[in-house]
């Protein structure tokens, strides 16, 4: 994915710039408002982290105008403010999640996950990789034209490895991905359900790679 972090805090921005990297994002910084403004349109985006304490234009302000013209880049506030009225205030003016600082990195990242996704599904975009197809909109899987047949928590494996395609996940960012970062379910079973999804789809000519210590790599078969 390619994140636009917008915060004025330059540690804090650095710090979330390398850790986002690090799960395999293309990551912008802009520290003011009119920098996120010149930077949504120099570029395109699949998410938006948004402080709302900017020096320049407040972010609330920010997320106001790029409603008002239509932008509809999914956004995420990451703001101190936690008092109930500011929250509802940003999440009316348009944003998508409201995460309040100090925050846990793991779940700030499983928020973004969620907020893409929603912002596929909205725009009815599909996700192909070789001859898989995840539809956002039907939420389902398919090889070719022939849908397959997945357990709610095997197609929430299968699309969080689709959505990351040559990416390594982790077992800990699957399993966000199945019953959210609050779950009691053990890393261990993740191990089950990507064994049960790496059997459905290989017919498909792509395959799930187990790196030892690392995770899981959904990734392309070369021909033989």
């Amino acid at each position: 994915m390619r994140l636009l972090v917008v915060e004025d805090d330059r540690p804090i921005a650095l710090s979330l710039q390398r850790a986002l990297q690090r799960d395999g994002n293309i990551v912008d910084l802009s520290h003011d408002g009119q920098s996120a403004l010149g930077a949504l349109v120099d570029g395109s985006y699949d998410c938006i982290v948004l402080d709302l304490g900017l020096p320049d234009i407040d972010g609330t302000e920010l997320l106001r105008r790029l409603r008002k013209q239509r932008q509809h880049t999914p956004v995420v506030i990451l703001s101190a403010r936690d008092d109930p009225p500011d929250r509802v205030l940003g999440l009316d003016l348009g944003a998508d999640d409201y995460v309040v600082k100090p925050f846990d990195l793991d779940e700030l990242e499983a928020r973004i996950r969620a907020v893409t996704r929603r912002g596929l599904a909205r725009r009815g975009g599909d996700v192909e990789i070789g001859r898989l197809r995840l539809s956002m909109v039907e939420r389902r899987v398919f090889i070719d034209a022939d849908p397959v047949e997945l357990s709610p928590r095997e197609f929430a494996i299968l699309e969080c490895l689709m959505l990351r395609h040559g990416r390594v996940v982790s077992k800990r960012q699957l399993l966000e991905s199945v019953d959210g970062w609050d779950s009691g379910m053990s890393e261990n079973a993740v191990e089950l359900y990507v064994h049960r999804v790496r059997k459905k789809i290989e017919q498909s000519g792509s395959g799930i790679q187990t790196l030892r210590g690392f995770g899981y790599l959904l990734q392309v078969d070369e021909p033989s």
